[in-house]
């Protein structure tokens, strides 16, 4: 089945898409479509990613202390918040000292992943992590970087030592466990964020445009369908906001799932 092309696909590979053609012709990868090599994930990352810098960049030139603006206290509220569940709560919860070091990264990768989920609500946008790659490459950067992390505190060898269990002569038999155990992590914050993301953004389009046809077709019945026809339309916000409730829970659980391989790598028992 051919991908509908989005009309802000079609302006980005407008601006970038012979550039994108002759560098995936160079590495000697066909596209799909030739006609746009740059598909709709990763016109809606770059989209993402244009619009969170323009923001960031807008709002960092109005942050104050003294009188912050209800934007800054809303973004504030993504790292702390009363019921503990921002970026640098769980670091200082799961952490501890120096868990500040890691909320520039793990912070900015939950936040993209919060704007890719919730994106798809503004019509004519779709999630991009709705498409395998993207979570799978959101969730490659997190095993690097937890696994650099580890390193880093722990030096190779005691990172190495963090796969061999806490008893020697069960070693042989704990660094296979743990090798597995840790490469399935990329699986795991892959399928989980994919998935969801899917099947949320799948429902949501499917019952509204349900919605919008059983609409058209009551009112087409007689002037008083109409009035009936008011009742359907009260079913899209139903599934608005179950889509931002999920959008919203999987990327906390791609935020607090870093935070606790950070947390088991740097560990001072490790």
């Amino acid at each position: 089945m051919e991908e509908h092309i989005l009309d802000i696909t079609k302006l980005v590979n407008a601006l970038l898409g012979r550039p994108a053609l002759a560098l995936l012709n160079a590495v000697h990868i066909q596209p799909s479509n030739p006609q746009y090599p740059i598909p709709n994930h990763i016109a809606m990352e770059l989209l993402v990613f244009v619009l969170a810098i323009v923001f960031f960049s807008w709002l960092k030139g109005r942050l104050s202390i003294e009188n912050p603006s209800g934007i800054q206290q809303a973004m504030e509220l993504l790292l702390r918040n009363p019921i503990g569940v921002g970026a640098q709560d769980l670091l200082d919860d799961l952490v501890g000292h120096g868990g500040e070091k890691y909320l520039p990264m793990l912070g900015s990768i939950g936040i993209f992943v919060l704007l890719c989920n919730l994106i798809s609500v503004i019509p004519g946008f779709t999630s991009p992590t709705a498409t395998s790659s993207v979570p799978l490459g959101c969730a490659v950067t997190v095993f690097l970087y937890y696994n650099l992390a580890g390193i880093r505190k722990n030096g190779p060898i005691g990172h190495v030592k963090h796969f061999l269990g806490p008893v020697w002569w069960l070693a042989w038999l704990m660094l296979p466990i743990e090798l597995v155990s840790n490469a399935s992590r990329l699986l795991s914050l892959t399928v989980r964020l994919w998935v969801n993301m899917l099947v949320s953004e799948l429902l949501y389009s499917l019952f509204l445009g349900l919605t919008v046809a059983l609409f058209v077709f009551v009112g087409k019945l007689n002037a008083f369908g109409y009035v009936i026809g008011v009742v359907p339309l009260l079913i899209p916000p139903i599934f608005i906001l179950l889509h931002i409730f999920v959008a919203i829970l999987q990327a906390f659980v791609f935020t607090i799932l870093p935070v606790m391989y950070v947390s088991a790598v740097v560990a001072d028992e490790h």
